[in-house]
């Protein structure tokens, strides 16, 4: 899709987005409320977010959609394609409700996610059948997709955790920021859309 160095530049903005979302995006006073990425939705369950709490499970989403259109044009006899497609799919299962909650009273809100990691298997499976043959537009879509998703993994994560905050620091009675994650999921998320965007502008 790329030449190498900007192939590393998107690597490194998909460990970027990864990292971030296992570090801490809402910097509590004690461990217990320093809250990781994957906790964020869960921990929000009461605050009468209702569906907009699933916007914290969007970057695995994003991540794994971008992660399967960078690799649009590879053959399915390289390894690498099978080992990277498979993360990218392994990756969008940190979004899965838990069981409990899928049979739940309020199995409905658990919806989207759901249908996000369907996406995320339903693109996999795709590109597992064309392969490397040579789809006419395939590349130019791809980059547009690409900058979609970073644009949705920055802006509704980071607006969620907005909305969130000025009410846990009220709870808590305390001033808290943002975490190391919240940033590093923009900058990924960021990164993601200005590479696509400029693969784009050169094509």
């Amino acid at each position: 899709m790329t030449k190498p160095q900007t192939q590393t530049f998107f690597l490194l903005s998909f460990t970027t987005i990864l990292v971030g979302y296992f570090l801490v995006w809402l910097p509590g006073p004690s461990a217990g409320l320093q809250l990781l990425g994957f906790e964020m939705g869960e921990w929000t369950k009461f605050f009468g977010l209702g569906v907009k709490r699933n916007w914290f499970y969007l970057p695995p989403i994003t991540l794994a959609l971008s992660m399967l259109l960078f690799t649009v044009g590879w053959g399915n006899g390289r390894f690498q394609t099978w080992l990277f497609r498979g993360v990218a799919v392994a990756v969008s299962l940190l979004a899965f409700p838990a069981l409990e909650d899928l049979t739940g009273p309020s199995q409905s809100e658990y919806l989207s996610r759901l249908v996000g990691i369907g996406l995320v298997v339903a693109v996999a499976g795709l590109l597992m059948l064309v392969g490397n043959k040579k789809v006419p537009g395939s590349l130019p879509i791809s980059c547009v997709l690409i900058v979609l998703a970073g644009l949705v993994g920055l802006i509704l994560p980071t607006l969620m955790y907005g909305e969130v905050r000025p009410y846990v620091s009220d709870l808590l009675r305390l001033q808290l920021g943002y975490g190391p994650g919240v940033w590093l999921n923009g900058l990924g998320h960021a990164a993601l859309a200005g590479l696509a965007g400029w693969q784009l502008a050169k094509k």
